[in-house]
């Protein structure tokens, strides 16, 4: 179960949003930027929600020192400002989601199930599906003694389907989490790039990319897997 943060000066807010969260992530509190950091030197977290005006240190300073310090821990901003320019400071500051209150906690459920997916694919750094090899360091797939240098959307699309064989993605999730949510891509953008994919993959006998009618699509493995 992934660990979150929930960084929020509003004990009433904090309550409720901890309460909705609970069911599916263990839920840490903190008050305040300042504490949020001192949360982080003895937990391990895998996400980040904070508020935006807090006592003591702010939600922007708080991703600044998270981002100056290396840490790049996926943080989604909660906040009532709803200005482009708040939005803007945001996003400049390093955060990777914002939401504005009131919440919708459905949709607040959606886009941290996304960020984790997102963070998990981040980490890893590489992929071995039998003769085929994905390197996220150099964008590169390696199938047998053939080496291919993806476009970085194509192999972010082709990452995902890998991460998670045999799981089936909407083209509407592979949208958010490829291109992200504010994307003025369509479906169609990510039906383009599977077709580039398979195109230039057709020769490969360790997967294939499927396509579920009416859902999406999926990863299948036809040889051995494992991941370094």
């Amino acid at each position: 179960m992934a660990t979150i943060l929930l960084v929020e000066d509003e004990k009433t807010m904090r309550l409720l949003t901890s309460a909705k969260l609970r069911n599916q992530f263990t839920i840490l509190c903190a008050c305040d930027g300042v504490e949020a950091l001192e949360v982080l030197e003895r937990r391990q977290v895998d996400l980040i929600i904070a508020d935006v005006m807090m006592p003591r240190m702010d939600g922007y300073t708080l991703v600044k020192r998270l981002r100056e310090d290396g840490n790049n821990i996926p943080v989604l901003l909660l906040t009532a400002r709803q200005s482009f320019e708040d939005k803007r400071e945001g996003f400049s500051s390093g955060i990777d989601d914002y939401m504005t209150k009131p919440v919708n906690y459905e949709e607040l459920t959606w886009r941290i199930n996304a960020l984790l997916r997102r963070a998990h694919i981040a980490n890893e750094q590489r992929i071995v599906a039998g003769n085929t090899v994905l390197d996220s360091t150099s964008y590169t797939v390696t199938t047998g003694d053939r080496r291919l240098e993806l476009p970085p959307k194509e192999f972010e699309l082709l990452y995902k389907l890998l991460s998670y064989p045999g799981q089936i993605f909407t083209r509407n999730q592979l949208l958010d989490d490829i291109w992200g949510y504010d994307s003025e891509s369509g479906e169609d953008t990510v039906k383009t790039h599977i077709s580039r994919l398979r195109n230039k993959l057709r020769d490969t006998e360790d997967f294939r990319i499927v396509t579920v009618k009416g859902l999406g699509y999926k990863a299948e493995l036809t040889g051995g897997r494992d991941r370094d």
